[in-house]
């Protein structure tokens, strides 16, 4: 799957205002008001706090494959509503033929460890 986009250079201080860092997952719910197949999702995020956002990863990973695992979410994007849900953070991840497969973090760190 090859999706051709035209990057635009951004400064260092760009880069910086996104607050990209790692939490664990401490629970996950199904979504079935959501169009695609999504899950609910609620990270701990150390000092930033417990955060939820809604998540298209239902074609790989089931809630119980994913309590406890530690990720990466961007946590300063502004709140956005999906259907009756309030998302607080983007859960990353890559696109690929099979369905999203997150982003995860190779050992273990601190929940709000930011990315360096």
């Amino acid at each position: 799957m090859s999706e051709q986009t035209t990057t635009q250079e951004i400064s260092w201080a760009d880069f910086e205002k996104v607050l990209i860092v790692a939490g664990t997952i401490t629970r996950v719910e199904p979504f079935p008001e959501a169009r695609k197949p999504a899950l609910k999702v609620w990270a701990d995020f150390g000092p930033y706090g417990e955060r939820k956002t809604s998540a298209q990863i239902a074609a790989l990973y089931t809630p119980e494959t994913l309590v406890g695992r530690q990720i990466v979410g961007v946590i300063n994007f502004p709140e956005k509503q999906i259907g009756p849900f309030r998302s607080q953070f983007l859960l990353t991840g890559f696109h690929a033929e099979q369905g999203v497969v997150i982003t995860s973090i190779e050992r273990p760190v601190p929940n709000g460890t930011r990315l360096a």
